[in-house]
């Protein structure tokens, strides 16, 4: 099985190349804009580098969210044409799914930091149970995480841990570092039908379209 894997949700691009569960290689750009013109030619180079053509993919792993609204469209947009065109499944993982490592057995937590600045810091929250999503991405503000934390003692994937305080020292805490690698690899083993490649935004766009005139 070969499998395309794909982050855009963030300022860096990535995509990663995975076969039969072995990394074929990957490649990342730090860029903030023009993601949607720099994507189909970072994707051609890395097919261009371990020697296979986009004809022969069988899955394409996006992250789909939360994140960048205007790179997870793109990631995703991407993935559900270049789905059409090869005829792969594709595959959506949300951010929190993509930083946990393949592989990792049992529970664990999923935090990415969402609001950043004090007091208004909120994080999207996951649980995740052998690698997947078992419930819905919600964004929890410190106020509400605290408590969820407290005594818990699976892995915690988390950016943005200095505001818990003291509560850090008691919990299992892990880097939180979604990658195009890790939704290559979990590509693999979803059911497509349980992950379809849709945006999770987890909150309102910022910008709404202006209501109808009666």
């Amino acid at each position: 099985m070969l499998v395309l894997g794909l982050n855009t949700a963030f300022s860096t691009m990535e995509a990663a190349l995975v076969q039969d569960g072995e990394i074929l290689c990957d490649r990342r750009e730090a860029l903030p804009r023009g993601q949607e013109r720099r994507l189909p030619g970072l994707v051609a180079e890395l097919c261009a580098e371990a020697g296979v053509t986009l004809g022969q993919l069988t899955r394409i792993g996006v992250v789909a969210g939360p994140g960048s609204f205007t790179g997870l469209r793109i990631g995703v947009a991407y993935a559900r044409g270049l789905a059409l065109v090869t005829g792969a499944k594709a595959v959506g993982i949300t951010s929190l799914e993509a930083a946990i490592p393949a592989g990792l057995d049992g529970p664990a937590l999923g935090c990415l930091a969402a609001q950043r600045r004090p007091p208004e810091q909120t994080w999207w929250v996951q649980g995740i149970s052998d690698g997947q999503g078992i419930a819905e991405v919600m964004e929890v503000p410190l106020t509400e995480l605290l408590p969820m934390l407290t005594g818990f003692h699976a892995p915690v994937f988390m950016d943005g841990h200095e505001a818990l305080g003291d509560l850090a020292a008691k919990l299992d805490l892990r880097p939180m570092q979604p990658s195009a690698i890790t939704a290559a690899l979990k590509a693999g083993l979803f059911d497509p039908a349980k992950h379809p490649p849709a945006p999770v935004y987890a909150r309102a766009p910022d910008a709404a379209l202006p209501a109808p005139k009666g």
